[in-house]
């Protein structure tokens, strides 16, 4: 059976991803969803607002975050994946998580997208993906969650990146991932100053000529927005956040992870019906 995820993106378009955390802790919603009932249904709206993909994830990856325990994991994301697969089950479905098991019982409960932050670097994570049939997304991320914003350095950051999801990529595919299977993810605030940030965004035309594959950019409500926009509350940075979700499609990212999903949608329609106007307007360098 083919993979739901590969039409869409055939279609060209830009996609969006809805974020749907399970979590008690997760920086901009956490706890809001941690009920199976209350979390499928915020899947349905963000279906009925245009997402293409709904992620749904049960670790927090904030900075400073705790680890959470496998059985735990699986008790808040199964139940929701089930939910969502059982009223859409033509719905893209992603799992956010580093954990083999929690892979191989998402994709059988209906997922179709594996997202791991970690990129595969766990013991056993490229098995379970190989053997998933799933699309992967690889995310680059200096540290892990706990330490990994305390000095983040770098000599230059796109090199760096694209040098790290090169060889990841290489590793899935001796693994027996085929490369049609891979998107990618910069990893924007895992373990990156606001320079780096910036700097990562004007180098996505970089990336995408260099590593050609689909590029996953996730910025939504994130702390480099805050930064930027003097704002300490996450859910007061909507504006900022379509803002990067726009810049990032024009310089080459496929989808867009998102808190806003509705907002998100219509500007990437815009930006879509523009670009496909013709090609005589001017170009990101």
């Amino acid at each position: 059976m083919s993979n739901p995820l590969q039409s869409l993106l055939d279609s060209g378009r830009p996609l969006v991803m809805g974020v749907l955390n399970t979590t008690p802790d997760s920086f901009s919603d956490g706890g809001e969803f941690v009920d199976a009932a209350a979390a499928a249904r915020r899947a349905e709206q963000m279906l009925e607002q245009g997402a293409d993909i709904i992620d749904v994830g049960g670790e927090s990856t904030r900075p400073g975050a705790d680890d959470v325990a496998e059985a735990d994991e699986l008790a808040r994301v199964i139940p929701v994946i089930q939910a969502i697969a059982a009223e859409h089950p033509d719905t893209v479905i992603s799992i956010d998580t580093s954990k083999a098991a929690v892979m191989r019982a998402a994709v059988s409960a209906g997922a179709s997208l594996i997202n791991d932050v970690n990129a595969l670097q766990a013991p056993g994570t490229l098995a379970a993906a190989s053997n998933s049939g799933a699309h992967v997304c690889l995310m680059h991320m200096q540290g892990q969650p706990r330490t990994m914003q305390q000095a983040p350095t770098y000599g230059d950051v796109v090199s760096e990146v694209g040098d790290f999801l090169r060889h990841r990529v290489a590793a899935c595919v001796d693994a027996g991932i085929e490369r049609s299977r891979l998107l990618l993810d910069p990893g924007f605030g895992f373990g990156k100053t606001l320079q780096h940030n910036l700097a990562l965004m004007r180098g996505l035309p970089q990336l995408a000529a260099q590593l050609q594959l689909p590029l996953l950019i996730g910025v939504s409500r994130k702390s480099m927005l805050g930064a930027l926009l003097d704002q300490p509350d996450p859910k007061k940075r909507l504006h900022g956040g379509v803002a990067a979700a726009t810049a990032a499609v024009l310089w080459g990212a496929r989808i867009v992870r998102t808190h806003d999903v509705a907002e998100t949608r219509d500007a990437l329609r815009v930006t879509a019906a523009l670009t496909a106007a013709g090609d005589t307007g001017p170009k990101p360098s």
